[in-house]
């Protein structure tokens, strides 16, 4: 099974942080195939350039690190998601989020997010 983490999951999962839930974290280390979206790591970019998000070292010394050694693979958007994306109620209105969500409708996959808007879509959210 394959499973799509949002942007503070992901963050919260490769930093230790006590905010991700025991489940979440008991599903992200099990015997799933995870995926982060270029979105997310978009958004974090974007947060640490503003100074919004200070991570344990550099971006791109960091980000790049982490990826491979939790065995995550980046999930690209392609057009098929940016289709569904135009079609979504607006919900919610995060850009970063609404695509996330576009591709777990898309993907059929479930999500990680402690974000409960996002269960006004047809995406399974697990936390």
């Amino acid at each position: 099974m394959k499973i799509i983490l949002d942007t503070h999951t992901f963050l919260w999962f490769i930093n230790d942080s006590p905010e991700l839930s025991n489940s979440a974290a008991e599903l992200i280390e099990s015997d799933v195939d995870l995926w982060i979206s270029i979105a997310s790591l978009w958004e974090i970019s974007i947060k640490v350039n503003l100074n919004k998000l200070d991570l344990p070292d550099d971006y791109e010394k960091f980000i790049p690190h982490q990826i491979p050694i939790n065995n995550i693979e980046i999930l690209p958007a392609n057009l098929q998601h940016l289709i569904v994306l135009t079609k979504l109620p607006l919900h919610h209105r995060d850009p970063f989020d609404r695509l996330l969500i576009a591709q777990a409708i898309t993907e059929a996959v479930p999500i990680v997010s402690i974000d409960k808007k996002f269960d006004l879509y047809e995406v399974n959210r697990q936390w």
